[in-house]
């Protein structure tokens, strides 16, 4: 499995709006057989920074993630609303294992 972290800041004032886009995205993407969770989590002390976190079945799943209707339309959705480029971190599960998350 793999797993992705995806750290966002949004411009001040478009923290709601770029949280119903994302929770959106993710309703859509927990339907997709190649992925297994899909998190959205709001920063306690700052709202306007966000993390995604993706976890995917294989190495296939987040590129026909991203080639998904869902995903472009939150990807155009929230472009202008970044203070920053958004950054993400690849991980390999290590605990639990794959068969414990089936």
């Amino acid at each position: 499995m793999i797993v992705v972290h995806v750290y966002i800041h949004v411009k001040p004032g478009c923290e709601e709006a770029f949280r119903r886009a994302s929770e959106e995205n993710a309703s859509q993407s927990v339907k997709e057989p190649g992925i297994v969770r899909f998190d959205v989590l709001q920063q306690s002390d700052d709202p306007a920074r966000f993390v995604l976190v993706e976890i995917y079945r294989d190495a296939a799943a987040p590129g026909l993630h991203k080639e998904t209707a869902h995903y472009k339309k939150w990807r155009d959705a929230v472009e202008s609303m970044m203070a920053e480029p958004r950054k993400s971190a690849k991980y390999t599960n290590v605990y639990p294992s794959d068969h414990e998350w089936r």
